[in-house]
């Protein structure tokens, strides 16, 4: 049996520095979540941003226009705000200082965190204070 070694980490760990180098990316469509039951695969032309297992079924995020179009029944539409910071799957606080933000501003957040970047989505109306707010969050870290 072949085995890999893992891969080395990448990606910035220390939290002062992802705090202050902290950029956002707004994305302009507008996204939605949906639930599959177990078994069930996504239509194949559906825009696919992210699908997750769980025990109750598949979510998958997509844009609502792709939804609309499948005829598939969502909830939470939201923007999607990308951290555009190349934190690492290790980083340690990042998240919850940019949840902490954001709370503190009465804006909810669903959080995903991929290999390179961090997302946030939000919900639709509430992205430019969202913005705004990670904006003061890295001026006030420098």
């Amino acid at each position: 049996m072949e085995t890999h070694a893992p891969a080395p980490k990448v990606g910035e760990t220390n939290l002062a520095a992802l705090l202050a180098t902290l950029k956002t990316s707004l994305h302009p469509d507008i996204f939605v979540f949906i639930t599959l039951p177990n078994g069930q695969s996504p239509p194949p032309s559906l825009f696919l941003q992210m699908l997750f297992r769980e025990a109750e079924g598949m979510t998958v995020i997509t844009t609502q226009d792709s939804a609309v179009a499948h005829g598939l029944e969502y909830s939470f539409p939201s923007r999607m705000i990308t951290l555009d910071i190349h934190s690492s799957l290790e980083a340690v606080g990042f998240i919850a200082a940019v949840s902490a933000k954001l709370t503190a501003m009465g804006v909810g957040v669903n959080p995903i965190s991929a290999f390179f970047h961090d997302h946030c989505f939000v919900p639709l109306g509430s992205e430019r204070e969202a913005v705004s707010a990670l904006e003061d969050l890295a001026r006030d870290s420098k």
